[in-house]
């Protein structure tokens, strides 16, 4: 039996990777890639094509939102705000955050779901301990469900999916090295070097993930932070 298509929202990180497997398993996943201006974003492009590659995508589209560059406020975007050295114990919304950047993803995603036919749209977000997004957490999800019957047709019938959000990300590191999952192809870090910072909020998450999965990281780093 045809498998039915699913939009996954691809980052080229972790999440993405085990949500991508995880999709497959029942549908035929679409891939999308959303420039928004971020610093990283050729590292972040090289990763999803190395994903689609991986996961023998056929429909991909990489779309742009980069007027989020021009109104800055982040860290990711703003060339006159430097990347910090990872700030998490301080549980602040961190100058990483761009704003309403989720709900920007997430748009895109149901449009081209709503245009294709497509009853599902998955993204791979997971709420934190260490980091405050407003934009990444189970109320947030369900309130854009909401939206997403009140702004569509009422035969497309689209359903946000997030089912990684109740996972911490040493479980979702775990599942992905039980699934032999190519996370040496996958991007964490918020600079755009050939080599992951570890100094960086994203790297911090993923090398903490790492040690509590008790799992090596395929990923070099410029530093080892003590963790």
């Amino acid at each position: 039996m045809k498998k039915k298509n699913a939009v996954v929202v691809v980052s080229g990180g972790i999440n993405s990777c085990l949500l991508t497997a995880m999709v497959a398993e029942k549908f035929n996943p679409l891939f999308l890639h959303v420039s928004f201006g971020q610093k990283v974003e050729k590292r972040e492009l090289k990763s999803f094509k190395d994903l689609a590659v991986h996961f023998k995508i056929k429909k991909r589209l990489i779309a742009s939102i980069k007027f989020l560059k021009e109104i800055g406020g982040s860290s990711l975007t703003d060339r006159n705000i430097n990347i910090s050295i990872s700030g998490m114990s301080n549980r602040k919304v961190p100058t990483s955050y761009v704003s309403f950047l989720n709900t920007h993803l997430i748009a895109i995603a149901v449009s081209w779901a709503e245009v294709m036919g497509v009853n599902q749209v998955f993204f791979g977000a997971n709420e934190t301990d260490e980091l405050s997004y407003p934009d990444c957490n189970r109320q947030y999800f369900q309130q854009y469900n909401k939206l997403i019957a009140l702004g569509t047709k009422t035969e497309s019938k689209i359903l946000l999916e997030t089912p990684l959000v109740g996972m911490k990300k040493h479980d979702i590191i775990k599942k992905a090295t039980e699934l032999k999952l190519p996370l040496h192809s996958t991007w964490s870090c918020y600079k755009n070097n050939d080599i992951a910072c570890g100094e960086c909020d994203a790297c911090m998450r993923r090398l903490i993930g790492f040690k509590k999965a008790k799992l090596y990281d395929p990923l070099e780093y410029m530093v080892y932070p003590k963790i």
